[in-house]
């Protein structure tokens, strides 16, 4: 993602829905492992940090889509 330039909103947009939509799909497979006699610890684990990753992202985007309000 370019911040030097001219943010282009329908693209951050379409990423936003995209990382949106990653994070609620591992929510739902956490609770699917979850859920499973066999945990693997390991694997849910991994999926948790990689949706506090999306999290972060989807912070950044929404940031940059919300113009700065002076006071």
């Amino acid at each position: 993602m370019n911040l030097t330039g001219p943010i282009d909103q329908e693209a951050l947009q379409r990423k936003l829905a995209d990382l949106r939509a990653e994070h609620r799909d591992l929510d739902d497979a956490i609770t699917a492992l979850a859920e499973q006699p066999s945990l693997n610890l390991i694997q849910i684990q991994r999926m948790k940090k990689r949706k506090l990753a999306l999290k972060d992202q989807i912070a950044k985007i929404e940031n940059l889509l919300i113009p700065d309000i002076i006071a």
